[in-house]
């Protein structure tokens, strides 16, 4: 039996096709199409489907609950982009790299990377609207840069935004792949209370919204959440919370990502007891350890309004060229000034 297919064309001499295996079939047309075309999201698909961008030989659907069955082939049809609601403005940004397909920024602490509830603007994409004029990916549905992933506000790093649909598409499929059979890479450097149980270790936890809480995420029982594994190994430790048999006060732990959920890095850590320091949602129990430090490193992390966490490593495979890409950013100076207040306790 023929497996369902999906072809998405902004042209008939450009078609793209992403193959899916017969087990998909029996799935929502929503689901299916944004599993296979993982530069639009779920909300985009839902979105295209609505307005009769979807066809089956040649009939439009535009049911977004329709079911998949194996030998169907759908064509989506993306319509040109619309404006762009966000304004261009003027917001310094660190370019680490860049060229007519993409471009690598080092996001500092404090940037949002879209506008959305609570930040109209003053976000990374106005930024970029600002810094890339007319070079831009459409693929989201509106002429914006094409953000593959993202950083949250409070996290600074290392990110990737697509400049053209072509980079977008193939960027978004990489990491879609998190690396497993491809050169993606993705690691953090974390500073934590506590210490992790091992030196090195994996945090296999599903992950998904927390029962009561909109605004968190939380490590659910298998079939609740995403699949999610985080590879963790401690670089260092500091001091020790009251004698040897307390442990370290604080560790620096890198996190190599082998899956991209939502607040991923401070959940997994969080699970396994030692919460990222500065984190308002998954460290809230480890404000009193503050009162223990000495000074000046308690009144250093008083003044840190933001997780101490840094996408410190990123690589992946030039989306037109196919060259092997790795950039590396240090510790920003605010975390930096806080590692060395720990290493002199």
């Amino acid at each position: 039996m023929t497996d369902p297919t999906a072809t998405i064309a902004t042209n008939p001499d450009a078609p793209l096709t992403a193959d899916a295996e017969a087990s998909h079939s029996g799935l929502r047309l929503d689901r299916f199409l944004s599993d296979r075309l993982p530069s639009l999201s779920r909300t985009r698909v839902q979105a295209l489907i609505k307005q009769g961008h979807v066809a089956l030989g040649g009939a439009t659907i535009m049911d977004a609950k329709y079911r998949v069955k194996p030998g169907m082939h759908f064509e989506v049809t993306l319509p040109p982009p619309a404006p762009a609601t966000p304004q261009a403005q003027a917001i310094p940004l660190a370019v680490v790299y860049e060229d007519d397909a993409l471009i690598v920024i080092d996001k500092p602490a404090g940037l949002v990377v879209h506008p959305g509830a609570g930040n109209a603007d003053g976000t990374l994409v106005n930024a970029l609207l600002a810094h890339c004029g007319t070079s831009l990916s459409g693929i989201g549905g509106v002429v914006r840069p094409g953000i593959v992933h993202r950083l949250d506000k409070e996290t600074s790093g290392l990110l990737v935004v697509a400049k053209t649909d072509r980079a977008h598409r193939a960027l978004a499929a990489e990491f879609a792949d998190h690396g497993r059979s491809g050169a993606l890479e993705r690691s953090y450097l974390a500073l934590v209370w506590g210490a992790p149980p091992r030196t090195k270790g994996t945090i296999n936890a599903p992950v998904g919204r927390h029962p009561t809480s909109r605004i968190k995420m939380a490590v659910l029982a298998a079939g609740k959440g995403r699949d999610a594994v985080t590879h963790y190994h401690v670089l260092a430790t500091f001091g020790r919370a009251g004698g040897d048999r307390q442990g370290p006060v604080a560790s620096l732990v890198e996190c190599t990502l082998e899956t991209g959920r939502t607040h991923q890095v401070r959940v997994h850590l969080a699970h396994i007891g030692t919460p990222v320091i500065g984190d308002p949602l998954y460290g809230q129990g480890f404000k009193t350890k503050l009162t223990l430090l000495p000074e000046p490193l308690r009144g250093k992390l008083a003044l840190l309004h933001r997780q101490a966490l840094h996408a410190a490593r990123l690589s992946f495979t030039h989306p037109v060229s196919g060259t092997l890409l790795k950039f590396n950013r240090d510790l920003p100076p605010d975390l930096a000034e806080i590692v060395q207040a720990f290493k002199e306790l």
